[in-house]
């Protein structure tokens, strides 16, 4: 299912209505990372460069905090797709690449660009297994916990995978694309690490979870579904939300913060005793209300910490990647940043939240700042609210003493 497309650049608007029914959204291995939709994923593909570029769409997410999971498909100068970042091959999703391989091309490469991100690893081996002949290239230092196995035994197709090796010039389409390699961050279980791939010819950069962009309103993927919005947008649990755009923006904005900060300083918990209690007279009781549970409380002032955040829609890094992750890796981030941003790409294409967004490279060094002593005045992004990540803070010094994660260092 397209998203209407006007001149070469997509223009995002609601999604039109699909001919597809409930057996095509079926996804039978959902028990392997068992959060939301769980055996249910729609998808809704976009036309980002007209006949080029493509993003292909799905929900994921725990508790309702649903966000867009995003996969990349480029057409390859020669004919032929390269895919980034796999989503789920239901059969509305393969209906859809199909599609594309009949106009443009097989799939030749399909590219997985992360080690840890373990909802993105698990839909690698059954969309191969959709395209026998396409080649497999895999983010080196792949790890898996508790026991580090072999990649055919993650369900990687063993004869077709490789690992992208260190020097971009080494792979069959290297006259297209250049990547670069961040990390391996050590994080006490396992690694961190994400390859970014730039499209010459689109000047288009392709990032997993390293950079994001937060819209104003629900994206059209998650609004195929607007339970989860309508869930968060309540006040309390006696709280009937009508189904409007105003509670479907203010259900998502919500779901910002929660996915963000896990616990912003504009959000109280109702201690559970009290919870309980509300959940016996709440209006609904049903399984997927949480029979009624809603343990929630926002402040008056929780839309300012989503404008602060969201920074007009600008490139940001995550408050969490901040907080728990980058951090233990300045210096290599830093590198990392600097080399992605030495492209002259146009857009940028992430895994979560918004896509595409129109940005410069100029715009990702102010991005990651957050991690320079001295960063140049044109450098400086912005700060985000002490209050809005001191749980995250905590978070990372229990981790800390309990020796999970390495110490933080020193900004370079």
């Amino acid at each position: 299912m397209d998203r209407p497309t006007m001149n070469e650049q997509t223009n995002i608007r609601s999604p039109l209505p699909t001919k597809s029914r409930p057996i095509d959204w079926f996804w039978p291995f959902w028990p392997l990372v068992p959060i939301y939709p769980y055996s249910k994923r729609r998808t809704l593909r976009t036309e980002v460069v007209k006949d080029s570029i493509w993003m292909f769409e799905q929900v994921q997410g725990i508790f309702y905090v649903v966000v867009p999971i995003r996969m990349t498909v480029i057409k390859l100068d020669g004919g032929g797709l390269l895919v980034y970042a796999p989503i789920a091959p239901t059969r509305e999703c393969m209906r859809l690449m199909q599609e594309l391989v009949a106009e443009h091309g097989d799939v030749q490469y399909i590219i997985l660009p992360t080690v840890s991100g373990l909802e993105h690893k698990v839909f690698v081996g059954p969309f191969a297994r959709q395209f026998p002949t396409a080649q497999v290239y895999v983010a080196p230092h792949q790890w898996s916990f508790p026991f580090n196995l072999p990649l055919s035994w993650l369900g990687l197709p063993g004869r077709r995978t490789q690992l992208l090796p260190s020097d971009s010039s080494q792979t069959p389409f290297a006259d297209q694309f250049d990547y670069a390699q961040l990390g391996p961050i050590d994080l006490g279980l396992g690694p961190f690490e994400e390859v970014a791939f730039f499209h010459r010819r689109s000047q288009t950069l392709l990032v997993t979870d390293s950079l994001i962009a937060i819209p104003k309103d629900p994206p059209p993927i998650v609004q195929l579904d607007p339970y989860p919005l309508l869930f968060h947008a309540r006040e309390d649990a006696y709280d009937v939300v009508e189904d409007a755009e105003l509670a479907r923006r203010k259900g998502w904005q919500r779901v910002v913060l929660f996915a963000l900060y896990f616990r912003a300083g504009v959000l109280e918990t109702v201690p559970l005793p009290e919870a309980f209690r509300q959940s016996f007279q709440a209006p609904d009781r049903s399984k997927k209300a949480y029979f009624g549970l809603y343990p929630f409380r926002w402040k008056d002032d929780w839309k300012q910490s989503f404008e602060v955040v969201r920074n007009e829609g600008r490139p940001l890094v995550a408050p969490i990647l901040q907080t728990l992750i980058l951090n233990r890796a300045p210096r290599e981030t830093v590198e990392w940043a600097d080399k992605i941003a030495s492209w002259p790409f146009q857009r940028i294409i992430p895994c979560h939240f918004e896509a595409p967004i129109d940005a410069s490279p100029q715009q990702v060094r102010q991005a990651f700042s957050f991690l320079r002593k001295n960063p140049l005045s044109s450098e400086v992004g912005h700060s985000l609210p002490p209050q809005d990540v001191a749980f995250l803070q905590e978070l990372e010094e229990k981790l800390e003493q309990s020796r999970i994660v390495p110490p933080a260092k020193e900004r370079t």
